[in-house]
């Protein structure tokens, strides 16, 4: 089996990194409403409550933490990406059509990605 080519691996890798991405972002929402749900409630527990919101609140803050940096990385692999595409594209009729065709879209689906989270 002949090596994975630099073009291969790193659109494998921004799709991982659109995937997480949207992983953390249905985490958010996730999170967000279960503090709704937390705080609409009315209770005789009211000290396990609080602990429970703090956590859940401190939970939140964390995956959000995450999300810039996450972004940074998904910029950088499409740049990457981009340089890698046009190194491919300089082959002329030895590039592998089938690779730049997947890349493409890969970094056609983080742009989308990018865009309904803004």
């Amino acid at each position: 089996m002949a090596p994975r080519s630099q073009l291969e691996i790193h659109t494998a890798s921004l799709g991982r990194l659109v995937k997480e991405e949207a992983s953390y972002h249905s985490e958010l929402k996730e999170q967000t409403e279960r503090i709704k749900k937390l705080e609409a409630q009315t209770g005789n527990d009211d000290e396990n409550r609080e602990y429970t919101l703090n956590q859940e609140r401190m939970a939140l803050q964390q995956t959000r933490n995450v999300l810039p940096s996450l972004k940074q990385k998904i910029e950088e692999s499409i740049a990457t990406l981009d340089g890698l595409l046009i190194e491919e594209g300089k082959k002329g009729p030895e590039s592998n059509v089938e690779h730049i065709n997947a890349a493409k879209e890969v970094i056609s689906k983080a742009r989308t990605a990018e865009r309904e989270i803004a």
